[in-house]
């Protein structure tokens, strides 16, 4: 069963994460209004994976929502995020949770530089686009990340990485193991 959160209901909720008991109510962590979170709908892990034996994470690029299961299935966490600008730095799939790291640094990939050769690598600190904890995937350069510009949460604004708020990253980077599944649509 599929359940529909507004854009209201996800500002009006602070947005930070939903943890969904067993009743399928949402129940919001408080935080401060964000702004640009766009209506995502609840998944089921089912859709997406044979099994739930481990962590699972399903980011939906359409909606712009990541969303969360404890190994056991009690756990469900939708957190909205930022994703790729356009289809073709979109990669869907499975891949898994390989390394994770606070306080990333960051170095821009061969073709951001042939976008925009300005761009220079960023150690950890308030300027890097990574923010404040990165998970990378078994993809090379796909990451799920923090981020410090608030405004990308909610759109279509990075380069092929899933963007958190910092302090959902934070609480995600804490629950999720390397080795963690993840599926990308």
């Amino acid at each position: 069963m599929s359940r529909i959160l507004s854009r209201r209901a996800v500002i009006a909720g602070a947005t930070a994460s939903f943890v969904l008991p067993a009743a399928g109510l949402a129940t919001p962590i408080i935080e401060t209004a964000k702004r640009n979170v766009s209506s995502f709908a609840s998944q089921d892990w089912r859709d997406h994976f044979d099994k739930l034996d481990r962590v699972t994470i399903v980011c939906d690029t359409v909606s712009r929502a990541l969303h969360y299961w404890s190994a056991d299935g009690r756990d469900y966490r939708i957190y909205p995020s930022s994703v790729p600008m356009t289809d073709e730095l979109t990669k869907t799939g499975y891949t898994k949770i390989v390394r994770k790291k606070v306080g990333p640094d960051w170095t821009p990939t061969p073709s951001m530089m042939e976008r925009n050769p300005d761009l220079k690598y960023t150690p950890p600190g308030p300027d890097n686009p990574l923010g404040t904890h990165a998970m990378y995937l078994d993809w090379p350069a796909y990451l799920i990340h923090g981020t410090h510009d608030t405004r990308k949460i909610g759109r279509r604004s990075s380069d092929g990485c899933i963007g958190l708020y910092n302090s959902a990253i934070a609480e995600l980077f804490s629950i999720t193991p390397i080795g963690a599944q993840v599926r990308v649509i």
